[in-house]
């Protein structure tokens, strides 16, 4: 990847590892699946009215918004609810990255190379310690959920590599079109119309502004930016980059929530960072070393 789009994606994940602290905070006063749906309605409407519909085939649009918008944070919101704390959240669904990885090797045949699957199991080690911290910031509902929306996030990659949509900014929007009512119903179904009718008293200023991060620089800026980077090079070179965002997870629930960073976080954290190294980085400097080129696993 050119430095310029390294550094984007770097930024792009710093919001992302933001939003996981701006999501509890709205969930302190509005129900996860109704916090959702207003997210995605404010991310379609009004602009749905002013951008041209991306050329992709509905099926794409309308895929990737229920399995985005429903799958991923609707889902998530509810493993939040659920007792996980923002921090070991935005751990644990980094398993999205595994999972995007392996994949897209499947449906596009993209090649791995020893340093990536070294990569992947050195992260995989830090994720799995998360499943020891007993500082009272995890629960096994709450991890069982966010790891659902690792999976839906994962699927939405794919739909989103095999639509390649040329207007991202347009195909995010229309997209989101198709969340908020799944939603809305589904709480409906979940909680009856008690959400609805609180709805009026729990809408302060701390879930407005959790409302809109989420909606314009979380979901609307970052998720264009982010997909625009799938569309242009491979999906085992981009996904990887999102393991950054637990570091900016779990600092922002430090600093917001005073989230208790133990020794065993910090080598979680440490283990994901590395991963991060040798699958992005590894190969480039193993070849700089030498002048034997490495061959990719699988080729």
């Amino acid at each position: 990847m050119k430095k310029q789009h390294i550094l984007l994606a770097v930024l792009v994940t710093a919001i992302w590892g933001l939003n996981f602290s701006v999501i509890k905070i709205g969930l302190q006063s509005v129900d996860p699946l109704i916090l959702a749906g207003i997210r995605f309605t404010l991310c379609a409407l009004p602009a749905v009215f002013f951008l041209k519909r991306p050329q992709v085939p509905w099926r794409y649009t309308i895929g990737y918004g229920l399995v985005f918008g429903v799958g991923l944070w609707g889902v998530v919101n509810l493993g939040i609810k659920a007792g996980v704390s923002s921090g070991i959240a935005s751990l644990v669904l980094q398993f999205s990255a595994f999972l995007t990885i392996v994949l897209g090797a499947v449906v596009f045949r993209e090649s791995l190379s020893r340093f990536q699957y070294l990569g992947i199991a050195v992260a995989l080690a830090g994720l799995f310690s998360i499943t020891f911290i007993t500082d009272g910031t995890v629960t096994m509902a709450g991890v069982v959920l966010v790891l659902l929306g690792a999976v839906s996030w994962s699927v939405a990659n794919i739909i989103l590599k095999k639509a390649a949509p040329k207007e991202m900014l347009a195909f995010m929007v229309w997209s989101s079109l198709f969340a908020p009512i799944p939603l809305f119903l589904l709480d409906l179904v979940v909680n009856g119309t008690t959400g609805y009718a609180e709805l009026q008293h729990q809408i302060g200023w701390p879930a407005i502004w959790s409302i809109l991060f989420q909606a314009y620089p979380n979901t609307v800026l970052g998720y264009a930016v982010w997909n625009w980077l799938l569309r242009e090079y491979p999906v085992s070179t981009v996904a990887p980059l999102s393991l950054l965002v637990p570091v900016f997870g779990v600092l922002s629930s430090v600093l917001i929530f005073n989230e208790p960073l133990s020794p065993l976080k910090l080598v979680a954290g440490a283990s994901i960072v590395s991963g991060l190294v040798i699958g992005l980085y590894g190969q480039r400097l193993a070849k700089s070393r030498t002048a034997v080129p490495l061959t990719p696993v699988g080729r």
